[in-house]
């Protein structure tokens, strides 16, 4: 127990300690950084990151977030460029080098090629007087008071600070882009929001074994009806035309009104017709709005007043 009592405050000290340095990083914002923001909105090129060990880690995050929120990025491993993958940088990148010291040698022997091939340089370091941070065009001051460590070695609050402005540099560049949901979700077409924003009706409806039933059916088939179809609801199919359905909730409140003479109705006598619908092509987007608006979990589709596929959350 006292073990455990120890190492939740030593936890609790983490955080605070590297929340007080996120604190003390966000007085040093400045004109750089609104100069940063606006060089990479106005280029035509990328974005490149690089950064070694730890900083090349946080590096790849920023690289990432930056990429899935509409600007074009890569992460350049400061070994790999010095030795070939330099030839990758155009003149129009800009390059952002992140070394917390300023001092990494891998960065800084970029630094000559980068000049001569007329690259916006920003450096993310926490000195303001290194090497880096003099040679780039601007400076991103990460700069915090202490490491979480308490051997002052490992890098904690360093690369949480350096993460974080990686996050305010996305934000800030989405904000100036008017990026929207849609357009995330155009980068995204595997996540559950980019299936949403990016899909039709019928590419998400189920139009296959759907559960009908007759008009003139009993009850007791509608219920069967309901449980084997799995939607949660019956199609009802008068003569050649699908166009009404039963609901779980119709069944309740069918039970509740008639009592034990419920299973003398047939399903026309509880059946809605002409229900709340959407048609095959609609945005997946704006039925999955509608269903939640209406609090429905099944939502029919319908083609020519009939019933073609049901639309199930």
């Amino acid at each position: 127990m006292k073990i455990m009592i120890q190492a939740i405050e030593t936890a609790k000290e983490v955080i605070n300690i590297e929340v007080a340095g996120l604190k003390h990083m966000s007085t040093n914002l400045g004109n750089d950084f609104s100069q940063a923001v606006s060089t990479i909105i106005d280029t035509k090129g990328r974005v490149i990151i690089c950064g070694m060990g730890k900083s090349g880690l946080i590096g790849k995050k920023i690289v990432a977030s930056l990429a899935s929120t509409g600007t074009p990025s890569f992460f350049m491993h400061p070994g790999e460029a010095f030795h070939g993958d330099l030839g990758m940088v155009k003149p129009e990148d800009i390059f952002i080098a992140i070394s917390n010291s300023g001092e990494t040698d891998e960065v800084l022997k970029l630094l000559p090629f980068l000049n001569d091939n007329e690259n916006f340089i920003i450096g993310m370091t926490g000195d303001a007087d290194s090497t880096l941070a003099k040679h780039s065009h601007c400076h991103l001051n990460v700069a915090v008071p202490k490491e979480a460590c308490p051997l002052q070695l490992a890098p904690t609050s360093s690369t949480t600070a350096a993460l974080v402005m990686g996050d305010a540099l996305t934000v800030a560049l989405m904000e100036e882009r008017n990026f929207k949901p849609e357009n995330f979700a155009r980068f995204h077409p595997g996540g559950s929001l980019g299936r949403r924003l990016l899909s039709k009706v019928k590419d998400e409806m189920v139009n296959e074994n759907l559960p009908v039933v007759s008009s003139d059916a009993p009850l007791l088939d509608v219920i069967n009806t309901i449980s084997s179809g799995k939607l949660g609801i019956a199609l009802v199919k008068n003569k050649t035309l699908i166009n009404a359905i039963i609901t779980d909730g119709d069944l309740r409140r069918a039970m509740e009104k008639y009592g034990k003479n419920v299973f003398d109705l047939k399903a026309s006598d509880i059946a809605t017709i002409n229900p709340l619908s959407t048609t095959s092509d609609s945005s997946y987007q704006l039925a999955f709005e509608l269903m939640h608006e209406k609090g429905i979990s099944s939502l029919v589709v319908k083609e020519s007043e009939n019933i073609v596929g049901v639309l199930k959350i």
